[in-house]
This record gives C-alpha cells, sequence and structure tokens, in this order.
C-alpha cells in the first residue's frame, strides 16, 4: 500500500469568488499536501459554469454535484429546480447536493425548501446518487423529510454534522455518512465530546472551504489544504494514526460517491 493515504475533502467551493485571486495556487496547496480527491458541490444556477470550468481545468481531481441549496430556495424555486433536473440528464455527477433545509437565515421560505428538498431527494433516487445534506437549525425538518423518504436508495453525507450523538446516531440510520470539517476544532464545537462513540465508516472529512476554518486558522477565509488541521484532530478523538483517518474516510468517500 502507498505509505501516503489519498485525502478527500468531500465539500469544498472551489469556485467561490473567494479564490479567484489565487485559485491555483490554493489547489496546489491542497495536492500538495495530499487532498487530490475534490467533490464540488452546488448552489444554484448561476454557478453552474464555474463549477464546470474548474472541472475542466483540473479533470482527475474535481468531482462535481448538482443542486439547489437551500438559502438559494427563493420565489423561482421551480426554474431552479428545472435547471438542476435539465444538468442531471445531461451529464454525470456524483451526487443531488447541497440540498436541504435552512433556518437560519430565513423561515418565510420553509413549504419552498421541503418541497425542494423532497423532489431533489426523488431525483436523486431516480439518478441513483447519493445526496448530500445542508442542515442549519432544522434537523427535525430534515428528519421529517427523510422519514418519508428513506428507503434502500436513499443514502448520502449529512453535511457539516453539528448535532447531537443522537442526531448521529439517527442520521447514520437514513444512510448517511456524517460530513465531519472545521467545527470538530472548535472549543466550543462538542461533537469532539461523543465523535469516538460513532464508528470511523461513517465518517467522511470535509472543509466547506471557504466557509468554517479550522483552528487555527478560525474567522479566516478556510481552503482544502487545511484539512490535515481536522485530520489531526480525529487522530486524537479516535485515538488512530492520521493515516488510518485518511484511508478510512477516502475509502467511506468511494463508498457513498462510487469514485
Amino acid at each position: 500500500m502507498n505509505s501516503t493515504p489519498i485525502i478527500t475533502d468531500t465539500h469544498t467551493h472551489l469556485y467561490s469568488e473567494e479564490f479567484d485571486q489565487d485559485r491555483d495556487e490554493m489547489i496546489q496547496r491542497a495536492i500538495d499536501a495530499g487532498i487530490t480527491r475534490f467533490f464540488i458541490p452546488a448552489i444554484d444556477a448561476a454557478a453552474t459554469q464555474s463549477m464546470y470550468d474548474l472541472e475542466k481545468n483540473y479533470p482527475e481531481n474535481i468531482f462535481l454535484m448538482m443542486g439547489l441549496h437551500p438559502t438559494y430556495v427563493k420565489d423561482n424555486y421551480l426554474e431552479e429546480l428545472a435547471h438542476v433536473e435539465t444538468e442531471l440528464s445531461k451529464r454525470k455527477f456524483y451526487a443531488v447536493g447541497e440540498i436541504g433545509i435552512d433556518l437560519y437565515w430565513d423561515k418565510t421560505h420553509l413549504k419552498e425548501q421541503q418541497i425542494a428538498f423532497k423532489r431533489q431527494i426523488q431525483l436523486a433516487k431516480q439518478y441513483k446518487l447519493p445526496i448530500v445534506i445542508h442542515c442549519r437549525e432544522a434537523f427535525d425538518e430534515i428528519f421529517e423529510v427523510l422519514e418519508e423518504e428513506k428507503s434502500e436508495d436513499l443514502f448520502g453525507i449529512f453535511h457539516c454534522f453539528s448535532g447531537t450523538l443522537e442526531q448521529a446516531e439517527r442520521a447514520i440510520s437514513y444512510n448517511m455518512k456524517l460530513g465531519i470539517g472545521g467545527v470538530v476544532t472548535f472549543k466550543n464545537g462538542k461533537i469532539d465530546q461523543f465523535l469516538n462513540q460513532i464508528d470511523l465508516k461513517h465518517i467522511v472529512l470535509e472543509t466547506d472551504s471557504p466557509y468554517l476554518a479550522p483552528i487555527p486558522y478560525r474567522g479566516k477565509r478556510n481552503e482544502s489544504s487545511y484539512l490535515v488541521n481536522v485530520i489531526a484532530k480525529l487522530s486524537d478523538v479516535y485515538g488512530v494514526s492520521t493515516e488510518e483517518i485518511a484511508a478510512i474516510t477516502t475509502q467511506n468517500s468511494k463508498d457513498v460517491f462510487g469514485i
């Protein structure tokens, strides 16, 4: 076995304008750190072209998702969903995401968010793809939809998991892996206190860059190379080597995304 396991960032917005000044250097820093697989969540139709450009520049490393992010569910959400549907019918994606419910910023479109979430889960099943869930202050609402949709062909990742042990176990019961990133390094992140009660086979790594940078970069722009800080923390939490964390979580990502 290669002595340096491949590291996978299962959730990174590499097309974000936050990286417009130094995108190639930033991606190269990640690759130099052993992070060679990047899974890219969609946000809305406006992001699509920049995602395709990224994939064209890094065909070996970039794997795209398609979906409508819950905070972008507005009055025109049916048009946005039509775009998701069209793109899914045209080419290969590795997940439907990021999708879900977000009640942190705005509760006015809850009904539309629920409809969009459910519709996109159904699309994922149609294309036999995993879903990548965005959940913010909406565990009950998300679980309600997952309960209605649960089946053998419902599976995926609970991105940026920040709930309780009980919520973690419930997410896993719906065939979800837990996406663990910078939050696990925060003093007030809490998840580090119970994570070792969850088998590593349920864990995937993510940065959510440019958001949620781990300690010691908290509050600054996040980037994929900082995944090594998350791995170091998980190595402490689980009491296993960083190589083992990398190897197991990359295998888990392959199990979810099929590549």
